[in-house]
Formats: structure tokens, C-alpha cells, sequence
């Protein structure tokens, strides 16, 4: 089996490659950009094929499927970090939608049968209220950011080839997924970063935080891949699936609990230019839908999770 990962070098697309290999038969191959960072896959050279290609360039994307003619396509690539897309809307746009549609329209003109996992994201639900708690995949998308405008425009589009193209795409909203690995731009690997470099004496004891009162569905990357991959093992095509631990932490206790794993003493400070416009204050998830038709479930707990992020940066 061939499989395919845009955005091999990002986060969870090095953690997919590592559970991807884990299945005998497997061959995988992955798109990097020449400007790509590939410290997150440096121990994957010589057991996956690298492929250089920028997505939002539609021939090149063409000739690259072609090339591979992949059987599973997990597409990753995207601009994903939400205040990135307030600094950069048209950027965030057109790299997440055009660069997905780049990739459709390669598989439809090469006229290749294969499956493709759409990496949509909770933040398409944006604002939520009390009443529609726990997120049901049918809840109104009312996202709150370019980037979840942009991660609706992927979802939606995915469900327009489905349609208009019978296309084999499988939807995942994916919601806040965290360990190692992760940039230090998003929450919790930023708050470890930050400890660590006063642990070592490169920062002074004062931790720089936004808006600590959000609360999010934390599940662990290395749970989130395997959902990835059992959405195109056993997902239907068409179909739209949360994957979420179904459970939510508070800002503040994703920070608490970090401060309680090491011995400095740290000061608090609110840093305004963290805050963001507009923020989605809750996300909690119902993925029932998704483990009836798959089977998954997440194993690894969020103290590991935050253990193992805090392990990391200081392992760098």
C-alpha cells in the first residue's frame, strides 16, 4: 500500500508517518516545500520517500500524484495557526483551500481511485453555546477566525467532490491535539518551552500567557493519527467525523499542571498581545459517531501528554 502525507514535516504529519510505518506492507511517502523544517522527521530519512512540491502550484501537485499514484492520501498541509491567519487572512486562504483543491483536482484529471483524510479542524464550530454541548458533527459551523473560515472552506469542498465526483474523501474535525513535537507558537508546547528555558537559565522567571479562562478538548497526537488512519481504514466516504478526547481542560489547568512538573518558582504575567480578536471560549467534543464506526479510542492521558511535552523541550 501506497500512502501518501502532505505536511510530513508538521506536527502530527511526523507522528503519522511514525504510526503509518508501524503497518507491514506500508510504503510512505510525504510532501516537503524546499523551505520546509525537518527536524520532526529527521529520523524518518531512509524509510519514507520525500517529494518536493508546493501544493498551491496545481501542476506540480499533479505530477507529484501521478508520480506516487498513492492508495491512502492523509492531507495535513495547511496554515494552522490561528493567530497567524489574523496577520495573514488572504495567506491562510489560499494556502489551505486552493492547496486542497490542488490536490482533488490531481487525483480527478489522473484519474486515480484512492482515499483522502481531510484534517478539518474544531475550530470551524467557533461560536458555541451551552446548549449545544457536547459538538455533535451537525452543530452550526460559526468559526471565529480566518483559519476556521479557511478549515470550513477545506471541510465543505471535500464534501462538494463527494458529491460531485462520488471522490473517496473522509472528513476528520480534529479538535486541540498536543505533545511532542509540537512549536512552541501553540499553547501547551509554548508554556513547556517557556519553563524549560527558565529551568536552563536562558529566560527569567516570568511566564508570558494570553487568555487562560478558554477551555479545550485536549486528546494526545499520537491518539489523533491513529484516528487519522482508521478513518480511511474503516470511515465512509462522505462522512464527517469528530475526533476528541470528550473531555475539557481549562487554559489555566493546562498551565497549572505544567508548573506543578517543575521545581522553579515562575511568576504569571498576562501578555495582551496574546489575546486574540475574537476566541473561542469552549470546545467539547461527541466523537460517538466516529468510534461506532471505527472502534477508536484514546489510550495515553493528559498528565502523559503534558509530561511527555515538557520532556521534549528539555531533551532539545
Amino acid at each position: 500500500m501506497r500512502v501518501l502525507i502532505t505536511g510530513i514535516t508538521g506536527f502530527a504529519g511526523s507522528h503519522l508517518a511514525d504510526h503509518c510505518l508501524e503497518h507491514r506492507g506500508v510504503e510512505v511517502h510525504g510532501i516537503i516545500r524546499w523551505r520546509s523544517r525537518t527536524e520532526n522527521i529527521e529520523h524518518l530519512y531512509g524509510k519514507v520517500a520525500l517529494h518536493e512540491c508546493d501544493l498551491r502550484d496545481a501542476s506540480s501537485t499533479r505530477d507529484v500524484i501521478d508520480d506516487i499514484r498513492p492508495d491512502y492520501i492523509f492531507h495535513l498541509a495547511a496554515q494552522s495557526f490561528v493567530p497567524t491567519s489574523w496577520k495573514a487572512p488572504s495567506e491562510s486562504l489560499t494556502t489551505n483551500i486552493v492547496g486542497q483543491l490542488n490536490v482533488f483536482e490531481a487525483v480527478r484529471k489522473t484519474g486515480l481511485k484512492c482515499r483522502i483524510q481531510l484534517a478539518c479542524s474544531s475550530e470551524e464550530y467557533g461560536m458555541v453555546y451551552e446548549n449545544e454541548l457536547p459538538i455533535k458533527e451537525t452543530n452550526p459551523l460559526r468559526p471565529l477566525s480566518p483559519y476556521g473560515v479557511s478549515k470550513v472552506g477545506q471541510d465543505l469542498l471535500g464534501y462538494q467532490y463527494f458529491m460531485s465526483y462520488k471522490m473517496d474523501v473522509v472528513r476528520t474535525r480534529g479538535f486541540n491535539h498536543e505533545g511532542p513535537r509540537r512549536a512552541p507558537v501553540f499553547v501547551m508546547s509554548d508554556f513547556a518551552k517557556q519553563i524549560v528555558d527558565i529551568e536552563r537559565g536562558r529566560k527569567e522567571p516570568v511566564l508570558h500567557v494570553g487568555n487562560l479562562d478558554a477551555k479545550r478538548d485536549f486528546t494526545d497526537v499520537r491518539d489523533m493519527v491513529k484516528g487519522y488512519w482508521l478513518a480511511l481504514e474503516k470511515g465512509k466516504p462522505g462522512e464527517v467525523y469528530n475526533i476528541c478526547q470528550e473531555k475539557c481542560w481549562s487554559i489555566r489547568e493546562v498551565l497549572d499542571q505544567l508548573l506543578a512538573l517543575t521545581t522553579k518558582k515562575i511568576e504569571v504575567k498576562t501578555d495582551r498581545g496574546r489575546l486574540r480578536p475574537s476566541d473561542v471560549m469552549l470546545l467539547l467534543g461527541d466523537c460517538s459517531k466516529f468510534r461506532a464506526d471505527t472502534g477508536w479510542k484514546p489510550v495515553i492521558p493528559f498528565e502523559q501528554t503534558l509530561r511527555d511535552t515538557l520532556d521534549y523541550w528539555r531533551g532539545q
